[in-house]
């Protein structure tokens, strides 16, 4: 898969920058073309000669060492098939986040359209900085953005923690991963159609400071639109949740207000996918004035079911494909299969919520996705970001075979 890419490694100033030394070299042994970017900072740990020999390239450092005729922060731009940023230190995450171009990495990763690679590696302390732990969260809002999490274990600090660089094959694997779902994609089945993202947890108000809700982030509605985005299609994101994205976003907040922009744009759209967590009720007659705390010990609040944005939307389809969603705590096979029966959508991508380590508010997911034909077919744990692209991917397939017959 990495025969002839071309791999952009760039090198911040932490003590773990002696470990990217050996992830060059296991690019080169796949027959990948490595240049290699390093922060003044970063040669107080490696060497340009030592990079030099590895990566069989001129080592970039300055940003004005023009040559060519050709602003270097723009050659290497575009020049690279991927950008791996290891170690990725808090100050260069930071800096990055931030749009600032004060040395040739940064100005380089300004300019970079394609997929980057982050893999922090940072003090315990860093890693848990308010503003630090900010940034890192930035960086999912590009959807062009991958991150390898550091792992916990001895830190050069001396201290025990999260911090360390991960393993490198793992950053190694998923430089694999996203250059295949990068060439996947490269045929952008979705150019020039229309897709509608729900995403986020409906606000349901009960008086004018409290409200009804869950847990939902809306990172696998975000994921999914992006995915959409990259594969050429025009998105429009409406959600609860406030997301810069390259693409309309509609900010709403009941599930009535969903309901009415889903409406708005269903009419010319090819496909939606119902990704928010709309609240199933609604409070029947909600305070205009605060609820005041009184003596008795408990509240009544009548609620009322809120309209189903997904029957309506199903019921209505005539060229669009719908793709609802489905978030289950127990039998999640059997209730998503009765769900898409009941609702009449094409597909059903249905997850656990009961475990721990996907789901609400984790980047990681694990999903079924179940066809009108109640076929499953199972897309096992991974980031929400490569997820959301093989959900497309595995979509696009089915219609394709489906049309085929």
């Amino acid at each position: 898969m990495l025969s002839g890419k071309n791999i952009l490694v760039c090198i911040t100033g932490g003590i773990a920058a002696y470990k990217t030394c050996e992830l060059i070299r296991m690019y080169k042994r796949a027959n990948a073309n490595v240049r290699v970017i390093c922060t003044p900072n970063a040669l107080n740990f490696v060497t340009k000669l030592t990079l030099q020999n590895l990566s069989q390239n001129e080592v970039g450092i300055e940003e004005f060492d023009v040559k060519d005729f050709k602003p270097e922060h723009i050659s290497y731009a575009d020049e690279a098939d991927i950008m791996v940023i290891c170690p990725a230190t808090a100050n260069t995450i930071s800096k990055i986040t931030n749009g600032i171009c004060d040395n040739l990495l940064t100005s380089v990763a300004a300019a970079f359209s394609k997929p980057v690679i982050f893999a922090p590696a940072m003090n315990t302390n860093m890693l848990n900085n308010v503003f630090i732990k900010e940034n890192i969260n930035k960086l999912h809002k590009n959807p062009d953005y991958y991150i390898v999490e550091p792992e916990s274990g001895f830190l050069a600090c001396g201290t025990e923690g999260k911090g360390r660089l991960a393993a490198l094959d793992k950053i190694f694997d998923k430089t694999v991963e996203v250059l295949k779902l990068t060439s996947d994609v490269q045929e952008k089945f979705l150019s020039g159609k229309k897709v509608i993202v729900t995403a986020g947890g409906t606000i349901e108000d009960i008086d004018p400071v409290r409200y009804i809700s869950n847990y939902s982030s809306g990172k696998m509605g975000l994921a999914l639109a992006n995915a959409c985005y990259n594969s050429g299609a025009q998105v429009v994101l409406i959600t609860t949740k406030d997301f810069d994205c390259p693409y309309r976003v509609i900010k709403v907040k009941s599930a009535i207000d969903m309901l009415k922009v889903v409406e708005n744009e269903f009419v010319d759209t090819d496909y939606i996918f119902m990704a928010a967590a709309v609240a199933d009720y609604r409070v029947k007659d909600i305070s205009k004035q605060k609820i005041k705390k009184t003596s008795d010990d408990e509240i009544t609040l009548k609620l009322v079911k809120n309209p189903d944005i997904l029957k309506e939307i199903s019921s209505r389809k005539k060229h669009q494909t719908v793709v609802g969603f489905c978030a289950e705590s127990e039998n999640l096979i059997e209730n998503a299969k009765d769900k898409i029966k009941r609702k009449g959508c094409d597909f059903l991508i249905a997850n656990d919520i009961s475990r721990k380590d996907i789901g609400f508010s984790s980047d990681y997911n694990e999903v079924y996705i179940i066809n009108k034909d109640l076929d499953v077919t199972k897309i096992s744990r991974q980031e929400k970001s490569l997820l959301a692209t093989r959900i497309i991917e595995e979509l696009n397939a089915q219609t394709r075979r489906v049309q085929a017959n």
